[in-house]
């Protein structure tokens, strides 16, 4: 059994690394943003102080069922989005959707993948 969890953006960074890293971590997928701000609606409550509402994006409730799951017994979770805001909004959602206060959250930064970098 994996004893650590490692979510990055891409699929195909998702194998590459399971392969570096091995048995000891689960390595998935997000396949991206998770959740963003409504479409048809401002998404902040102007009435205290601008507290976005964000919302599941359609089609990636399915990719968070398979997170949690994955999360469920594994109490270290990595989460390696891409180093740039648009991976800094993925993480905090991902964290957010599987329960920050039930795992212990580290951000990981991969700017190279080489099996060397990441080991």
């Amino acid at each position: 059994m994996p004893k650590s969890l490692l979510i990055v953006e891409s699929p195909t960074k998702a194998k590459t690394l399971q392969k570096y890293l091995g048995s000891d971590y689960m390595v998935l997928s997000s396949k991206g943003h998770v959740k963003d701000l409504p479409p048809h609606e401002l998404g902040v409550d102007l009435e205290h102080d601008f507290q976005p509402k964000y919302v599941t994006i359609l089609g990636k409730a399915k990719v968070i069922q398979e997170l949690k799951k994955a999360a469920a017994d594994i109490p270290e979770i990595y989460l390696g989005p891409d180093p740039d805001r648009e991976g800094e909004a993925i993480a905090w959602h991902i964290a957010e959707a599987l329960g920050e206060k039930d795992h212990n959250f580290h951000r990981v930064l991969f700017l190279e993948l080489t099996q060397k970098a990441i080991k």
